[in-house]
């Protein structure tokens, strides 16, 4: 019996998401065929703002279903303390370690609304997703194409497309309030992995920063503020389908804002070793700590 309400649960709740993608989706797909259309500036700005309503709207009723089909208590800590009714207008830099799918709706949860929509960098073949890869495109969500390091051996070429594309993405948002989210890892955690890298964390795995540099670079001094997230599962993590299933029970986002410093946004990743390496020791700097908060997480728990 509790299996067949287990899956009973799941699949109303994966029902409803789909049932609350369709209802949002829709309408943002025919706004942004209009914007692509039509190319006057006044029409184009009131579609920006129906896809961001639209976009919040959707997010507002997926963090109501995590709150009323399941247990699951999200814990934030790190607000700062003055300043919250102007966040929603800055040009953010979020990075997070990343465990979980989940990572995404609970990040979407703690700030929609708060700040600028998060718009992630996806991989490429992430737009064929049904429903989904339609709406990150109407949104403006990048798509990059990773290649692997024999690729780039065999065509040198393609060593500079990641920078390339980042600048074409990161160009439409100079203009507009932004928060730019990168999981530095670049993959979801695991011990596999953490082995097989021999990451030298305990909790993470080793973070990339080509990424976050090219974000910095490519936004030409826009951003200023580096939003450091940290994602703890205390009791443990799980998939989309435990969620539903009440496997996870609590969620502790752990926030850190800090202001971005001008030698890092000053200096070309690709091109300066000195710059590279100055780089790369602060955020692995910024990963120690983090390391050592979910550190501490586990042992409160």
């Amino acid at each position: 019996m509790n299996k067949i309400w287990l899956g009973l649960r799941q699949a109303g709740a994966t029902g409803l998401l789909a049932l609350n993608s369709i209802i949002h989706i829709t309408p943002l797909l025919v706004v942004a065929l209009m914007k692509l259309i039509i190319r006057w500036r006044p029409v184009t700005r009131l579609c920006d703002r129906m896809l961001m309503g639209l976009a919040a709207s959707w997010i507002d009723v997926n963090s109501w279903m995590m709150d009323h089909l399941t247990q699951t208590q999200v814990e934030v800590v790190g607000w700062p303390d003055e300043g919250l009714e102007t966040l929603a207008q800055g040009h953010y830099l979020l990075i997070a370690n990343h465990q979980s799918w989940v990572d995404i709706p609970v990040l979407q949860k703690v700030f929609n609304r708060r700040l600028p929509m998060l718009r992630f960098f996806l991989k490429s073949q992430l737009i064929w997703v049904p429903i989904l890869g339609l709406a990150w495109w109407a949104l403006e969500f990048p798509f990059m194409k990773r290649y692997t390091r024999a690729q780039i051996q065999k065509n040198p070429e393609l060593a500079g497309k990641d920078l390339e594309t980042t600048k074409k993405a990161c160009e439409k948002f100079k203009s507009i309030p932004v928060t730019i989210v990168n999981f530095v890892e670049g993959t979801r955690f695991s011990m596999a992995k953490h082995k097989a890298q021999a990451s030298p964390y305990h909790h993470l795995l080793k973070p990339r920063a080509g990424g976050t540099a090219y974000v910095l670079e490519a936004m030409d001094q826009q951003l200023d503020t580096l939003v450091d997230v940290t994602i703890v599962y205390p009791e443990g993590k799980g998939e989309l389908f435990d969620l539903f299933a009440n496997r996870i029970p609590r969620v502790r986002v752990l926030l850190n804002f800090i202001p971005i410093p001008q030698a890092l946004k000053d200096g070309r990743y690709q091109d300066d070793a000195a710059h590279r390496a100055k780089f790369q020791a602060w955020l692995n700097g910024l990963w120690e700590d983090k390391d050592e908060r979910i550190a501490k997480q586990a042992s409160l728990h």
